[in-house]
């Protein structure tokens, strides 16, 4: 990995991916640790990747490295202008939508991981780097 990123974002599988223990996002985010990355999730990819099977002594091991952004009615109202102008609807893009805004807001440059790489590409408009899962 040879491209520096001050912020990535990570939507709720990119999240998840870390909880899990996933290989390749292991050696991303070591990557990426060891230039000085920061990490952000929104708040509301904790409530999307809680479920019975989820290790919550994991979870909240990966939460304590990274930066949690709250999703309030300013963030809310942008992400709802951005499903507008990305010409999407509805509550399958929601959550998307306000990773998109969190991480549009972060310091530069920044990368996303994710799992949904044409919403977050229509969304982002080519601002943030994506990066597949």
């Amino acid at each position: 990995m040879t491209d520096h990123f001050a912020t990535v974002v990570l939507d709720s599988q990119g999240l998840s991916a870390w909880v899990a223990e996933d290989r390749k996002f292991l050696s991303m985010s070591n990557a990426f640790s060891m230039m000085g990355t920061d990490f952000v999730v929104g708040a509301n990819a904790i409530v999307e990747v809680s479920h019975a099977r989820v290790s919550l002594p994991r979870l909240r091991w990966v939460l304590s490295r990274v930066k949690v952004e709250p999703v309030t009615a300013e963030v809310a109202g942008a992400a709802a202008e951005l499903l507008k102008n990305a010409g999407l609807h509805g509550h399958e893009h929601a959550i998307d939508a306000t990773v998109a805004v969190t991480a549009l807001r972060q310091p530069g440059p920044v990368a996303m991981v994710t799992s949904d790489i044409d919403d977050m590409g229509r969304l982002c408009g080519g601002r943030v780097r994506l990066i597949g899962l």
